[in-house]
């Protein structure tokens, strides 16, 4: 059953919509989860740093490609609030178009640019070769990742979260049944690991591009809306190169912060990586209580309803503050219980790094949620550009930790970057929001509103 965002409770429509949303994230975070178990625990723990060392690096590229397929659906979301559906299936089809070319360039500059920026962060000679042979697999896979994405996105700017899930789940139980195979079977390695998170995000994008295409009701995306239009294409890569600078911009930091991470040895970049691990599982909630969050915000956006906003936006802020302090417990009490997962024995130098990795982010959490409400809420109205400023701050956040505290206060310091990105992401974030609150108010006393934020 499809969920109507523009009528009925806001919180309890968002709410209800992002569920499935925060289901198909645990699914796709389970890709990773479940490559760095099977590898660190049936490969080596030299694998499983090999593995999480590529992860600032794999998000450069990757997220942001997917970041960018975020800001091309955007507009869908608005044509669709708007009841202008001819101009929403043409923004639809000339998204997936744009999402495939642009996929195939971003293949060949990730093999270019792979081996150098691992060299850049100081990878470890004992996981160089690891680290590489995983990521260069990996890249071949942007195409599908970038198609399913935006596949997605559609879905849900029509309202309908549920779909995704379900070729989520087909995907994940392809990628477990190849990773028991390649990697514990015939022992492949971080290779086979890779090999079969590819062949499960081609069965999912099989799968989504299938539904959107031909099954989804609400859409019907012709040929011709599948050739791009230079007009349409201009417009949305507006709205997507700020996100995805977003994530170019927060990798970078991540990046130079690995470099960091990297001077303590494989053990420190295992702890980090177990427990990176669970912290994004701890993420799910909040992450999609926003995007949900920017669904709502651009249907209604587009359907003037901006009271409806204003009051929703509180209501979910208030929601995924308590929401964090719930994954705040979770992440201090078992958090380290769930690093256990990701080796065959116990090592007490690694689940000690994790532990005060885990216990200090654990205590900062409320930070997270409020980067998530108000960015995806200013994605929602299109103002996209604050994703850009909020990555900014995020590297500034890193940077900070990277080159003027870990040198002093050495492995500490590495576990407060979270904590600081966080806030110096929310801070330009929450005063965009009020500038944009002031304007939106005014425009519900207008005699007949317009967007003109």
């Amino acid at each position: 059953m499809r969920n109507d965002l523009l009528t009925g409770s806001p919180v309890k429509r968002t709410v209800v919509f992002a569920l499935p949303i925060m289901l198909s994230s645990l699914l796709q975070y389970s890709y990773n989860f479940v490559d760095n178990i099977i590898v660190g625990r049936y490969v080596s723990t030299a694998a499983l740093a090999a593995v999480g060392n590529i992860a600032p690096i794999n998000s450069f590229i990757i997220g942001a490609a997917l970041g960018l397929t975020s800001g091309l659906t955007i507009p869908v979301a608005q044509k669709y609030g708007a009841g202008d559906y001819r101009r929403m299936n043409q923004y639809a089809g000339n998204s997936i178009s744009l999402s495939a070319l642009i996929g195939l360039v971003l293949v060949l500059i990730g093999h270019v640019i792979s081996d150098p920026i691992l060299r850049l962060i100081h990878t470890p000679d004992d996981i160089f070769a690891l680290s590489s042979s995983y990521i260069n697999i990996l890249y071949f896979g942007i195409p599908l990742q970038m198609l399913f994405n935006n596949f997605t996105g559609i879905a849900r700017a029509v309202g309908e979260s549920r779909k995704p899930l379900y070729f989520l789940v087909v995907s994940v139980a392809v990628n477990f049944t190849l990773d028991i195979l390649f990697v514990r079977i015939l022992g492949f390695g971080v290779q086979g690991a890779a090999a079969a998170t590819l062949l499960a995000y081609l069965s999912a994008t099989a799968f989504a591009g299938y539904y959107v295409l031909h099954r989804e009701q609400k859409l019907s995306v012709h040929r011709s809306d599948l050739r791009l239009n230079a007009k349409i294409s201009v417009e949305q890569l507006k709205l997507g190169i700020p996100v995805s600078m977003q994530f170019t911009i927060t990798s970078v930091g991540s990046m130079i912060l690995q470099r960091a991470i990297n001077g303590f040895g494989s053990s420190v970049i295992a702890a980090i990586t177990a427990a990176g691990r669970v912290e994004q599982v701890m993420n799910i909630p909040m992450s999609g209580l926003g995007v949900g969050n920017a669904t709502f915000v651009a249907q209604n956006y587009g359907a003037k309803n901006y009271k409806r906003i204003l009051s929703a936006v509180r209501s979910i802020m208030l929601l995924d503050m308590f929401v964090s302090l719930l994954c705040s417990a979770v992440l201090i009490f078992g958090g380290p219980y769930a690093v256990g997962w990701f080796m065959t024995k116990s090592d007490s130098a690694i689940l000690g790094y994790a532990k005060q990795y885990l216990y200090t982010i654990g205590g900062c959490y409320v930070l997270v949620s409020l980067l998530f409400v108000f960015r995806n809420t200013l994605q929602g109205f299109g103002f996209t550009y604050a994703n850009a400023i909020a990555g900014a701050g995020e590297l500034i956040g890193r940077c900070l930790v990277a080159f003027i505290l870990t040198p002093v206060f050495g492995f500490p310091a590495v576990c407060f970057a979270g904590p600081a990105a966080w806030l110096l992401a929310d801070i330009p974030l929450i005063g965009i929001y009020i500038s944009k609150r002031k304007k939106l108010k005014s425009l519900i006393d207008a005699p007949q509103p317009q967007h003109a934020l």
